[in-house]
Order: structure tokens, then sequence, then C-alpha cells
């Protein structure tokens, strides 16, 4: 599906029928895009890399985002409508969300107030700078609800770093590692970029996102070049991503 050819070593190069799980591209939702117009600009940058199959992922967040399955629902038939208009049919947009565990996430999925993935994945995130109290609880309950808990760019929680045999403890508590592909070229800082590629070599990561937010970080998505090395680890689960949710 993908092959790797020495010549080239931009990410891009290897993103075609890539199957993206991961960004902020409905409009007016959370922190990023915020309107039709940059919805429609990020589609269209996707489209033009061979990204065809998007699954929106906007926050969920109490304190923040509190948004709900009615708002992603109506801003999610807008951008849909725009393409038809367009004529991009071809682009196959489906909604779940990113969601914080926070004090209220428990409430969610006891009132079925979410949207997972393919109806079995949900998409979960957690501070940068500590876990929640009720982490393990949490994931715990989205098993015994029959979904799949798959933790958002944990390459990206500063407290995990000194601590790396807990990335270990989740994958054998059955949550899987989603890495943000922008983790790879700095965009975060060197400490995450190396913790990325750590996850990568000891075979950690299950999924990738763009978890794009806007137009600039779909450039610099653009300009990221991998060594053979890292690519021969991230094509199995840039594969993976597409066997599973295309």
């Amino acid at each position: 599906m993908f092959q790797i050819l020495i010549k080239k070593n931009f990410l891009v190069d290897y993103l075609g029928h890539f199957v993206d799980i991961h960004n902020h591209i409905l409009p007016g939702l959370d922190d990023g895009a915020k309107d039709i117009e940059d919805s429609l600009d990020i589609i269209t940058g996707f489209n033009e890399i061979g990204i065809s199959h998007i699954v929106t992922t906007p926050h969920v967040n109490q304190n923040y985002y509190p948004n709900t399955t009615e708002s992603i629902h109506t801003a999610h038939n807008l951008v849909q409508n725009q393409l038809l208009h367009l004529g991009l049919k071809h682009i196959a947009l489906e909604s779940s969300s990113e969601y914080m565990i926070d004090s209220n996430f428990e409430n969610l999925l006891d009132q079925k107030l979410i949207a997972p993935i393919r109806n079995k994945f949900l998409l979960v995130e957690m501070p940068f700078l500590q876990s929640p109290i009720n982490f393990d609880q949490a994931t715990f309950k989205i098993a015994t609800k029959g979904y799949y808990p798959i933790l958002a760019h944990p390459e990206r929680y500063f407290f995990l770093h000194s601590n790396y045999k807990n990335y270990g403890g989740f994958k054998s508590k059955g949550i899987s590692l989603q890495l943000n592909l922008l983790s790879l070229g700095n965009y975060y800082g060197k400490q995450v970029s190396k913790i990325a590629e750590k996850l990568l070599m000891n075979d950690y990561i299950d999924f990738a996102g763009t978890d794009i937010h806007n137009i600039n970080q779909l450039q610099l998505l653009k300009d990221i070049k991998l060594s053979n090395r890292t690519l021969n680890k991230l094509i199995p689960i840039l594969n993976r991503n597409v066997e599973t949710f295309y």
C-alpha cells in the first residue's frame, strides 16, 4: 500500500490514501478552524496531498469546549454540504471527538452522549502537565462500555517523559497510542520529537493523526522530512490507519 522509496524522504509523499483520525477542522467549535472558509481551505489542502478520508475530532472539554453531539453534527453538515456544492463528492467526512478525561467524561459515557469512531474507538486526551485522578477509572469504563480507548498524542504529555515505563503500562491496559505526525518535525519542540521517535522505535504507537488546527500547520506537515529508519517504523502505522478506519 505504502512503499518506501529511498530517494523520497518527505513525509507527505507517504500520506496518499491516509485516513486522518485526529484533527480540528470543523468550524467554530474549538481552537481549530474558525469558520467554514478555514475548514474548506484545510480540507482542500488535505485533498491535494491525497487525504480524502477524514474523521473530524473537535475537542469535548467541560471547561473550555463543551461541545455536544448536536453542535458537532450541525458543523459537520455545514461542511459536508459545502463540499458537495464544490463538487468534492469523493471526500469522506466522518465525525467523532477528542474527549478530555475530566470530571464530566464518565457522565457522557453513562448517558451515551458520545460519538465513537466507527462505533468502536474513543479518542481521549488528558492535561499536558498531569494525569487526571480518574484516568484509570475512565479508561476502564470505556472498555466496559464496549469501546477501545485511543490516547491522543502521548508524546506531548511532559509529565510522562521522565516516567517512560507508563507508556508500556498504557499498552498493557489495552489503551492504543496515537502519534501526532507534526511531532516528527519538531513542531512541538525537540523533547516531544525525541519521545515520539522513541515510542516509534519501541513499537508503542498504534495509530497516527495530523491534529491539524489550521492551514499553517498543514504547510508545516508538508515540510517534514524523515529518515528511512523512521519511515520503516511509521509506514506500517499509516497502513494500520487505512486498514482500521477506511
